[in-house]
C-alpha cells in the first residue's frame, strides 16, 4: 500500500485527488493540507510514502515545503505539481530534492504512473519539463571529476530517467535487463554522491552554472 499526502489549496482538486487515490488499488490518502505551514507536524502524524506537492500555495509554498520535508524526512518522496512550466521553479524544486515534477493538466494515468514510479525508486517528469532538465545534462563540465566519471551508458540511463521513463522502459529501450538498469542508477548516484534524481540535477546545475 502506497500512502500519499496531498498539499493543494484548491479544495475541489484536492478532493478529486483524494477520490482518485481511494479508487486506485494499493494507494491510500493519509492526509491533506492547503499549505505547508505545518509540514513537519503533517509528516510526523501521517508518515506518508509519497507527497503530492502543489507549488503555488498561500503562506508557505511547495518549494519551501519540499525543502523542509527533505531536510527532516529524507526518505519521503515528493512529486511537485504545478499549472505552469516555470523553469526557475522547476529547478528550485529539484535543487531542494524533489523526486518528480508533473503538470496539473496531466492525465489520471500519468498521475498514478508518477506515484508508482517514484515509489519504486525511479523518477517522473512530464516530457515538457524533462526537455528543460536535459539541457543541463548534455554538456557536463569536463573538469568536474564526478560528472566525468560517468560512463556513456550511465549518462544515457540518466538522460532516460530524467525523461520520465520507467526502469522497465529504459531496459526495453536499451536492450538490457531491469536489474542492469538498477545497477547503473546505483552507480550514478554513488559516483555523484547523491540519493535522488533531483540531487543529480542540482549537482549538474551547480557545475554547469560555473562553466
Amino acid at each position: 500500500m502506497i500512502h500519499v499526502f496531498i498539499y493543494d489549496d484548491n479544495e475541489a482538486r484536492c478532493e478529486s485527488l483524494m477520490a482518485l487515490l481511494e479508487l486506485t488499488e494499493n494507494m491510500h490518502c493519509v492526509g491533506h493540507a492547503s499549505n505547508c505551514s505545518h509540514v513537519f507536524e503533517d509528516m510526523k502524524a501521517s508518515s506518508p510514502d509519497i507527497v503530492l506537492m502543489d507549488i503555488e500555495m498561500p503562506e508557505v509554498d511547495g518549494i519551501e515545503g519540499v525543502k523542509q520535508i527533505k531536510m527532516h524526512y529524507p526518505n519521503i518522496k515528493v512529486i511537485m505539481q504545478t499549472v505552469y512550466e516555470d523553469e526557475q521553479k522547476i529547478f528550485a524544486c529539484l535543487q531542494n530534492g524533489a523526486d518528480g515534477y508533473i503538470l496539473k493538466k496531466a492525465s489520471i494515468h500519468s498521475i498514478i504512473q508518477s506515484i508508482t514510479e517514484v515509489h519504486n525508486g525511479g523518477a517522473f517528469m512530464t516530457p515538457s519539463v524533462a526537455m528543460q532538465v536535459m539541457r543541463f545534462f548534455s554538456k557536463p563540465k569536463l573538469s568536474d571529476t564526478k560528472l566525468e566519471s560517468l560512463t556513456a551508458r550511465e549518462l544515457e540511463v540518466l538522460h532516460k530517467l530524467a525523461d520520465g521513463l520507467s526502469y522497465k522502459m529504459i531496459a526495453d529501450g536499451l536492450g538490457i535487463s531491469y536489474s542492469t538498469v538498477n545497477n547503473h542508477i546505483k552507480k550514478i548516484y554513488e559516483k555523484l554522491q547523491v540519493h535522488s534524481l533531483g540531487e543529480a540535477v542540482a549537482y549538474a546545475l551547480r557545475h554547469s552554472a560555473s562553466r
